[in-house]
């Protein structure tokens, strides 16, 4: 395997960003690629520093791209930079440019943790012809939950220069909104795994709840565990399982 840190400009932020890319040296040309998205106080070398992704990742002779977005919840901020644009518009096409990975949906995925979780299903469930499967490792599922009830002060940071005064409940931005839209036919498979001692634990019970109420197949377990990266070791193994098993 390659690991490989892209420092490079991007229009969409006008500004220059990074990213860590772990790419098979063997195995089918061009790889599967999974986009792999990092939570609120971490950044684009989380998963290298804290998990084995690149031995995982190796199993599945799968390409993994590890952006960064700094706290911006994968979205374009209200007093900040366009970060969805920049996730789901210009990153793919930076990554084609770069790195011979497949183009096929088929063979494209997106998870993520925590804010990443959040940021991987509002992927997948707002552009679903993209990837074949997405996985959420403790979501932060529910960011209008968060704007209303939410008063720790770094979430209330965020919340205010994301979001701002607008209300994401009802919008493309709350995830319970986009499953009541979605279309099952079209869906990406889902997967969704979280602590029973996580504080995003009723997050993610609520989501569950919904994917059911919608008639929509989520693949879900809830285990002991905390927010902690012990936890996200271990299912990441289960998370590639999952997305390559087509």
């Amino acid at each position: 395997m390659a690991l490989i840190h892209v420092d490079f400009y991007a229009e969409s932020l006008d500004l220059a960003t990074s990213m860590t890319v772990v790419l098979p040296q063997e195995g089918p040309t061009p790889p599967p690629v999974l986009y792999l998205l990092h939570g609120l106080t971490d950044d684009h070398t989380a998963w290298t520093r804290y998990t084995s992704i690149e031995r995982y990742a190796y199993d599945h002779k799968l390409a993994v791209v590890m952006p960064q977005v700094h706290r911006s919840f994968y979205a374009d901020e209200a007093h900040g930079m366009r970060f969805w644009t920049f996730l789901s518009d210009e990153l793919p096409r930076v990554v084609q440019r770069f790195f011979n990975v497949s183009q096929k949906r088929e063979e494209t995925f997106v998870a993520g943790l925590s804010m990443g979780g959040y940021g991987a299903f509002k992927w997948a469930l707002r552009q679903p012809e993209r990837f074949a499967a997405a996985v959420s490792l403790s979501g932060a599922l529910d960011v209008a939950w968060l704007q209303k009830n939410d008063d720790r002060p770094h979430i209330r940071e965020v919340m205010d220069r994301v979001f701002a005064d607008r209300d994401t409940a009802g919008t493309d931005d709350d995830l319970f909104h986009l499953l009541e839209r979605a279309d099952k036919a079209t869906l990406p498979r889902l997967m969704l795994r979280c602590g029973t001692g996580d504080h995003l634990f009723e997050q993610n019970e609520r989501f569950v709840h919904a994917c059911a109420r919608a008639g929509l197949p989520l693949d879900s377990e809830f285990e002991p565990g905390g927010h902690e990266w012990s936890f996200w070791d271990r299912h990441i193994p289960r998370a590639l399982d999952f997305i390559s098993k087509g």
